[in-house]
C-alpha cells in the first residue's frame, strides 16, 4: 500500500469519526438535527425537515461504508506489515 493511500484512508477515517461523533453524540436526535440544520443554514443551505432526514440517512450509510473501508484497510496494512517483517 502506498503512503498516499494510507494518508488518504487516515484522513477519510478522521472525517468519518467526526461525523459519527456528531451523529451519535449524547444530544437527542432532534437537537442534533437542529444543530446540523443550523450549520447548513450558516453555509447558505436551507433544507426542509424531510430533506434533512434524508441527508442524515445518507450520511449514516456513508459512515457505515467508511467504517467498512477503514476496517479493510487496517487489515491490509496489518498483512503488509506482517509480510514486511517476515522478509
Amino acid at each position: 500500500m502506498k503512503a498516499l493511500d494510507v494518508l488518504t484512508t487516515f484522513i477519510g477515517g478522521a472525517a468519518v469519526g467526526a461525523l459519527v461523533g456528531l451523529l451519535f453524540a449524547p444530544d437527542k436526535g432532534e437537537e442534533t438535527r437542529d444543530k446540523i440544520a443550523e450549520t447548513l443554514k450558516k453555509k447558505g443551505i436551507n433544507l426542509s425537515k424531510e430533506e434533512l432526514n434524508k441527508l442524515i440517512d445518507e450520511l449514516k450509510n456513508l459512515v457505515k461504508k467508511g467504517e467498512t473501508k477503514v476496517e479493510e484497510t487496517v487489515e491490509e496494512v496489518k498483512e503488509e506489515i506482517k509480510e514486511a517483517t517476515a522478509e
